[in-house]
């Protein structure tokens, strides 16, 4: 499994960006993709997912309304729209597959190298 996020930048406070992760090495059949994020100094914590299965997303509350996750099959591809971005979101976000199983209980094992997001103020 390969993953390959892109998309990250710089933006100003309420700008939007979209996150782009290609996904290669497995059958995009039932399969959860997850987007996380690391800031310096805080531990990673996870930022949405989506289920193929059934097209199921989650998203962490403090991203709910902001950010929306989507998949393209066609392309292998999962995208992480994210609007009203604010300088807390200021990150590395990696996405990471489970090839097996949807989100709930995903045992996130391929992970990306990162992009880096940077929200000023």
């Amino acid at each position: 499994v390969q993953l390959v996020e892109s998309g990250g930048g710089l933006v100003q406070a309420g700008g939007s960006l979209r996150l782009s992760c290609a996904a290669s090495g497995f059958t995009f059949d039932d399969y959860a993709i997850g987007w996380f994020r690391q800031a310096p100094g805080k531990e990673r914590e996870g930022v949405s997912c989506i289920s193929s299965s059934d097209g199921s997303t989650y998203y962490a509350d403090s991203v709910k309304g902001r950010f929306t996750i989507s998949s393209d099959n066609a392309k292998n591809t999962v995208y992480l729209q994210m609007n009203s971005l604010k300088p807390e979101d200021t990150a590395v976000y990696y996405c990471a597959a489970d090839p097996y199983r949807g989100c709930p209980g995903a045992d996130f094992g391929s992970w990306g190298q990162g992009t880096q997001v940077t929200v000023s103020s």
